[in-house]
């Protein structure tokens, strides 16, 4: 019989096969993404970057020290996909000019691109039939803080991989949760909005108003779970979504299958930390580590 494992001691990426866990019960923990559940972080803010299409397309935390995301892609049942990864995508880097290294870290070699004033940690785990990906993007003088965030983040990241059958290397559908998913939609209504009435008409009919545009404010649906404070439901209720031609640094696109593609400049990691930086910051999410980890920081 498989071991089974519990959310909270550090001990994963896991599959959610393997947990003693419920899904449920990570509501107000881990951000649900279909093929990954990606546990929030104290004092963080989620963002989503959606495409030219306006159509999601890569979900981040955004902490006090640099932003982090969280990717599982489809891999062979031998294993040994992140080693091959590790290789090309280290070749890529340096070709387009990354101070590029290799570390030994808690599951075996990272790769740390550094740039002027910032750098990006990849860090990959081979599971049962998946590899997940983390990067870790921020100012270089946060970046021990923040390669612990996101190892922390890692081991209590939950990978759904599911039976369809993906060719190693591919993306593992996301999904966005009902809340976040709501923000999603007002943020495309808002854009709508502003387009039509930059241009001076009606965003439903495309005809032309005698008066002013003026959008009523959507009706949130209430999430299935008590919402706690500052935890995974509450972030994802106030998520941030930018469009391509937003000012935020893109890292959605460093993936796997695709390693040629070069890191985000040192103004677009020092932007990620101040997006982060908030004078309030939210109580800890319960039932996940990264509290402790900020404690031990203090």
């Amino acid at each position: 019989m498989a071991d089974k494992f519990t959310i909270g001691d550090a001990a994963g990426p896991y599959d959610i096969a393997d947990l003693t866990t419920a899904p449920a019960e990570l509501a107000n923990s881990h951000l649900d993404l279909g093929s990954v559940l990606m546990p929030v972080v104290e004092g963080g803010q989620v963002t989503v970057e959606m495409s030219a299409t306006h159509e999601p397309e890569a979900v981040y935390l955004v902490t006090p020290v640099g932003r982090i995301g969280m990717h599982a892609f489809a891999a062979p049942r031998s294993g040994g996909q992140w080693r091959e990864v590790v290789r090309e995508l280290a070749e890529s880097l340096r070709a387009d000019g990354a101070q590029t290294s290799i570390e030994d870290g808690h599951w075996g070699r990272e790769i740390v691109a550094r740039v002027p004033g910032g750098s990006h940690r990849f860090i990959g785990v081979d599971g049962a039939r998946w590899m997940v990906r983390c990067v870790a993007s921020g100012p270089e003088e946060s970046e021990v803080q923040l390669a612990q965030l996101a190892r922390a983040v890692l081991a209590e990241t939950v990978v759904r991989r599911g039976n369809e059958p993906f060719p190693p290397r591919e993306l593992l559908p996301i999904t966005l949760p009902p809340v976040l998913a709501e923000q999603v939609s007002a943020a495309q209504q808002q854009m709508v909005d502003q387009a039509a009435a930059e241009a001076g008409v009606d965003a439903e009919t495309g005809g032309f108003p005698s008066q002013p545009l003026s959008a009523a404010p959507s009706e949130p649906s209430a999430p299935a779970v008590e919402p706690v404070p500052g935890g995974a439901v509450a972030q994802s209720a106030a998520a941030t979504v930018y469009s391509d031609d937003a000012d935020l640094p893109d890292q959605s696109d460093v993936t796997a299958s695709e390693p040629e593609t070069a890191p985000e400049s040192a103004d677009a990691a020092e932007a990620t930390q101040r997006a982060g930086a908030t004078e309030d910051q939210a109580p800890p999410s319960k039932g996940s580590a990264m509290s402790r980890f900020r404690r031990r920081r203090r």
